[in-house]
């Protein structure tokens, strides 16, 4: 005589948290996406004791260790860096013009690039990091 359960066991899984779960990770993901800055090329900037901070429209003009020159994450030689960066500008000329250079740089790259802003009436500052 062969004896039958009645209930079978059956493996489920709970659900009902994981909207909330989503809901949060969601939520958590879009606070950390509008902090972070995506106009931002990784580099070491000189240190400065008084720090600025502004919340104007700025153009980011930025030199890497290899003397690779990007405006606002575009790649540019340095050749066409003044028309681009002209272009960029349009009739503004009161528009601000952030250089970052790594701090391990040579002075005569950073007087290369200054000179453009120099010969074009252009507003530039330099980017430090805080002491």
């Amino acid at each position: 005589m062969s004896i039958k359960r009645k209930r079978r066991f059956h493996a489920e899984v709970a659900t009902s948290s994981l909207s909330d779960i989503m809901f949060f990770l969601l939520l958590f993901f879009l606070i950390i996406s509008t902090l972070a800055n995506p106009n931002v090329i990784k580099m070491t900037l000189p240190k400065a004791k008084a720090n600025e901070k502004t919340n104007k429209q700025l153009i980011s003009l930025s030199v890497t260790e290899d003397k690779k020159f990007y405006i606002d994450k575009e790649a540019v030689d340095f050749e066409n860096l003044e028309t681009t960066l002209m272009s960029k500008i349009g009739d503004n000329k009161e528009q601000t013009v952030v250089v970052r250079i790594p701090f391990n740089l040579q002075v005569q790259d950073l007087v290369d690039v200054l000179q453009i802003g120099v010969k074009n009436n252009l507003k530039f500052v330099i980017a430090t990091s805080p002491k």
